[in-house]
């Protein structure tokens, strides 16, 4: 579809009765896995979000984003609200049918520019249309909450008013619009509630399984607990008895991008009864060839890949060779972690006539396209992927699994039918967060500066189970970035372990057990070398920089600002009263990283009889341009809790190829009790802003970690932290 976007905007008017219609491409900075979809580029449309603005002044942004509690129903409208000089009140938000990729923490940073520039586009062509109309230079008019004033006149006419003389007006290049300065900023960084929540408040909020069609059936799939299993037989008679199930089949298992497990189907009145009929099949399990993986089978061979030379290495110097005055050298330990969404997968879908409707809370409807309609031999454009609220996402609702299976049963059922996971379903079926070890050995000189440092990773590696098999590289893609402190010598190594257990993005990814081991090793080279762990770090960040090895993609990113670490480290210290002594058991530990953000977290502990209790949690945060502080709060703050969560109480065992924990009451979380005393502070900044979705869980962990050390003189490297835990 090849059209300009000034022949766009002269012909909007007309082809939406009367609104003027901008469109405009955030596609910037898409996810590879909604990159992946099998659109056909000649009749993709250039746009993929609209401002739509109508005769009686109000705003609609149809936007191509999913909201899942992160606040981009509120955040994006602010920032095309501001530069468009709308009336917020009078701005609503549109969800798009073609949703891209949200994730990564990236909604806020990628699409700052784009929705400005085009919000910019708007008022430019308000303001045109007001000078034609009184016939006076541009010059001399403004724009405030979707009016025009001429004050020399006392003239003001509402966009509403200008939207058909707007819609001939050349639209402004969106490279080259002159964007308003921040201290002209009247909504941008001013605390805004969430759009959303009301309707999440009254149950007028419409997430995935609050879908209802005319004649809906639902259905329930039995997998096999072990992963690679299926079924051997199945009782479909006695399933077929219980009131209310009308339908029972099996469907195969789908293999690289899906990994859906298969199964067989129960299709029924209600869900319970599909539940019931589910129990009632009785099904013999073929448990197939990873029955023997076990979480101690997991670990040994950890233990050996640690003990032998890495299968990737960034350097072949081994720091042992390197000069220094003292060395250490400890073990870090994560599980698996389920995502443990509050809304359980599921997906709507309804075949008729050779068309496809699907209504998913999905973090890419573009990707759930491509997944049907390859399922189900359709062309994409036969396919129509509703995206509704979503109970969490956390990178779990990236997967084609539950999606394909509701296409796979939508073959067989003629009706609307939606699919439901239970929670033991979801809770033993994920995508989890890798399990691993990593060994880290550092060397300090006598002047105790780190003058080497050693990373040797061997984990369930997402990229060799994401990856073809036949173009699996064994590469550091999967290590942290580099380390923010200069130290001369740096040698990072990777080697994966075999393992049949799903893993898939987790929330930050890899770094939620990267920033672990990095910030706690560097707290354990602080007190080797005898110093302060918040003046250790500080003195470190104030060194010459060295140049350190990189990852894939490291040369788009610019180098980090020591500076601005180094002031959210002091900032985060004076708020949390860093050198105030503390009571019996009680200890306070620091972690920073210039991942996602700028960012510094002090965590205060307390531990008696082995029970660990933290207290409070303290975050300084130099994230650029805050856009709505109300959100960006909530960002790190939530990102706070989901993380001591995982960091205490988490993990995912594995016994005989299968998930051992069923629900909440074996897979325990945080409890409202158990929440700290949560405090974030911003440093004021107009540079571009960073995402915050996963921020928090770079740093949280460590806090942790070296707050239980300063309280205890105990180092706890195993995730989740027991004070009984014994040496990896």
């Amino acid at each position: 579809m090849k059209i300009s976007r000034r022949k766009f905007l002269g012909t909007s008017a007309a082809a939406a009765g009367g609104v003027l219609v901008v469109g405009f491409s955030l596609r910037s900075r898409i996810h590879a896995a909604a990159g992946q979809a099998t659109r056909a580029a000649a009749n993709e449309s250039p746009f993929d979000a609209w401002i739509h603005v109508k005769p009686d002044s109000s705003a609609e942004l149809v936007l191509a984003q999913s909201e899942m509690g992160q606040g981009v129903y509120t955040s994006l409208p602010m920032m095309l609200a501001e530069e468009a000089d709308l009336d917020w009140e009078r701005v609503t938000i549109v969800q798009s049918d073609h949703t891209r990729g949200t994730g990564g923490s990236g909604s806020v940073k990628s699409n700052y520019l784009p929705l400005r520039r085009a919000g910019a586009q708007v008022r430019l062509a308000m303001m045109a249309a007001a000078a034609r109309t009184w016939n006076v230079p541009e010059s001399e008019c403004t724009t405030s909450k979707g009016e025009v004033s001429h004050a020399a006149s006392g003239r003001k006419l509402t966009y509403g008013a200008l939207v058909a003389e707007a819609c001939c007006m050349p639209l402004a290049d969106a490279k080259t619009v002159k964007l308003k300065d921040p201290s002209q900023f009247t909504l941008i960084g001013r605390e805004t509630p969430h759009r959303d929540i009301p309707d999440k408040c009254t149950g007028a909020a419409r997430f995935g399984l609050d879908v209802r069609l005319p004649g809906m059936v639902y259905a329930v799939i039995a997998r096999c607990p072990t992963f690679g299993g299926s079924p051997a037989k199945f009782d479909t008679a006695k399933a077929l008895a219980v009131p209310g199930v009308l339908q029972v089949f099996e469907i195969p298992a789908r293999g690289y991008r899906v990994f859906s497990a298969g199964g067989v189907v129960v299709v029924a009145k209600t869900t319970w009864a599909a539940m019931q009929g589910r129990k009632a099949l009785d099904v013999a399990w073929n448990h197939g060839p990873n029955h023997a993986e076990t979480t101690d089978s997991l670990r040994a061979q950890m233990k050996q890949a640690l003990a032998k030379p890495p299968a990737w290495t960034s350097d072949a110097q081994d720091i042992d060779t390197i000069p220094t005055t003292k060395r250490i050298e400890a073990v870090y330990e994560f599980q698996f972690l389920a995502h443990a969404t509050m809304e359980p997968m599921n997906t709507t879908i309804h075949l008729q006539d050779g068309k496809c409707e699907v209504w998913s809370p999905s973090q890419g409807a573009d990707a759930i396209r491509g997944s049907v309609a390859k399922e189900l031999e359709l062309p994409e454009s036969s396919v129509t992927v509703h995206t509704t609220l979503m109970g969490g996402g956390f990178g779990r609702r990236y997967q084609y699994d539950f999606p394909t299976e509701a296409a796979q049963i939508a073959r067989h059922v003629s009706s609307p039918v939606q699919l439901v996971w239970t929670r033991e379903d979801d809770m033993t079926h994920d995508f989890y967060r890798p399990a691993g070890m990593r060994r880290m050995r550092g060397a300090l000189d006598a002047q105790g500066n780190v003058v080497a440092w050693s990373d040797h990773l061997a984990d369930t590696s997402i990229n060799s189970m994401w990856s073809p098999p036949e173009k699996y590289k064994v590469d550091g893609s999967e290590l942290p970035p580099p380390i923010p402190y200069p130290v001369p010598h740096v040698r990072t190594a990777f080697t994966p372990i075999t393992s049949a257990v799903p893993r898939a993005w987790w929330r930050s990814v890899e770094n939620s057990f990267n920033g672990f081991a990095v910030e706690c090793f560097i707290d354990e080279l602080a007190h080797a070398a005898g110093q302060d762990p918040y003046l250790f770090r500080k003195r470190m960040l104030q060194l010459p920089p060295v140049p350190q090895p990189k990852k894939a993609g490291d040369d788009e990113q610019p180098a980090p600002d020591p500076k601005r670490l180094v002031a959210v480290l002091d900032l985060v210290a004076e708020k949390a009263g860093w050198n105030k002594p503390l009571g019996p058991n009680r200890g306070r530990g620091i972690a920073c990283t210039t991942t996602y953000a700028y960012l510094a977290e002090v965590a205060e502990v307390t531990v008696e009889r082995d029970n660990i209790r933290v207290d409070r949690l303290v975050m300084a945060v130099d994230c650029g341009q805050v856009i709505n502080p109300n959100g960006a709060r909530s960002q790190i703050e939530g990102g706070m809790l989901f993380t001591l969560s995982s960091v205490l109480k988490e993990a995912i065992t594995i016994r005989e190829g299968a998930v051992e924990q069923q629900n909440f009451d074996d897979y325990s979380v945080l409890r409202m009790p158990e929440a700290p005393v949560l405090e974030t502070y911003f440093v004021e900044s107009h540079a571009d802003p960073h995402g915050l979705g996963e921020a928090a869980v770079w740093l949280t962990g460590p806090a942790i970690a070296n707050a239980i050390f300063a309280a205890t003189g105990k180092r706890l490297r195993r995730m989740p932290l027991r004070m009984d835990e014994a040496a990896v």
